[in-house]
């Protein structure tokens, strides 16, 4: 027989998604199977996959040693049925590659908040926020050796629950990036960030003298193949826009400008999309028509999030409400002399 005592990432979802995540080698049809008859129980109980799991519930099996080790480290395992978020399957696995990533003198992100929820950290440029291939290290790998490493995540709560980014950053956008480590801070800052209830503010050089705050409405569209975004600006009138984004300049000179970049949508690439199409390109963004030399990137960073009041975030999360959290401006504004 074996035993897993449901906790806190594991709480609130449908017995059944459970059974998926923690025996990922077998079949559904089986799974259903072996509810019905009693080779599954939850609570000692006769079960149809369809009940709510609550802290504290007990979910027993009964397979063999070698059937449940197929079922829950077979071959799927290993080609990723733990999702995008991690490819991890045991404690073992974590530390190698954990020593093999640190080998390899990679700039990792250095956590700014963290409660029993939520950690928001400060990605640097060059980091993917998730995995775009396989073999790809991200924000989430990461997250995932930080979390096990310090003792915050067991090997058995990683194979039913992944800590995972919120929201996403270009590879080569540094800054604020917020991460779930329990599932209702999965869920909660998921839900309120899709809801755009998060302003999120950007700081970025572009090309050009910007003197006065403005705001701009357009429609993206994403060229999947080039990886590449194109906007059509439009008025504020126009209900067709998709995009929404507030500039606000901080200071300026004859051959650029320090904006702050309020984004009220989420589109891939807006900023430096919707700057390069107001004949604004960001300094380093070659890919969005800068010609500067001496830039390994664009120059953008996430540096500011502030939280929504109580009434969005509820109870459990009230000490972010009205929370702003920022981080300093990236050094390479530095050279461009607007603070002196």
């Amino acid at each position: 027989m074996q035993q897993f005592i449901i906790g806190k990432n594991q709480a609130g979802q449908r017995f059944d998604k459970f059974l998926a995540k923690y025996l990922p080698g077998a079949p559904k049809s089986l799974v259903y199977k072996m509810l019905r008859k009693k080779n599954i129980t939850l609570n000692k109980k006769k079960s149809d996959g369809s009940e709510i799991l609550s802290e504290g519930d007990s979910v027993e099996s009964f397979f063999s040693d070698e059937t449940f080790e197929k079922f829950t480290r077979g071959a799927d395992l290993d080609k990723g049925s733990f999702g995008k978020a991690s490819e991890l399957s045991s404690g073992d696995k974590v530390k190698t590659e954990s020593k093999k990533r640190n080998s390899a003198s990679l700039q990792k992100p250095t956590v700014i908040y963290e409660d029993e929820d939520i950690l928001i950290a400060n990605k640097p440029a060059g980091l993917l926020s998730q995995k775009a291939e396989k073999g790809d290290y991200s924000v989430n790998d990461w997250l995932i050796e930080y979390l096990f490493e310090s003792g915050k995540i067991s090997e058995n709560e990683l194979r039913t629950f992944k800590p995972s980014t919120c929201n996403r950053l270009d590879r080569n956008t540094s800054g604020l990036i917020v991460c779930g480590i329990s599932l209702p801070g999965l869920q909660k800052m998921s839900e309120i960030i899709r809801g755009g209830n998060i302003e999120k503010y950007y700081v970025t050089v572009c090309h050009g003298k910007i003197e006065k705050a403005f705001s701009a409405r357009g429609i993206l569209i994403k060229d999947t193949v080039k990886n590449k975004s194109f906007i059509k600006n439009i008025s504020d009138e126009d209900l067709k826009a998709n995009i929404y984004t507030e500039f606000n300049p901080l200071s300026f000179n004859d051959e650029a400008t320090l904006l702050e970049v309020n984004l009220h949508t989420g589109k891939p690439h807006q900023i430096r999309a919707q700057l390069s199409s107001l004949g604004h390109p960001i300094y380093g963004d070659k890919k969005y028509g800068a010609n500067d030399k001496g830039f390994k990137h664009q120059i953008l960073c996430a540096y500011r999030l502030v939280f929504p009041g109580e009434e969005v975030l509820g109870e459990r999360f009230i000490a972010l409400a009205n929370k702003e959290i920022r981080i300093d401006f990236p050094g390479e504004i530095k050279r461009f002399g607007f603070f002196k």
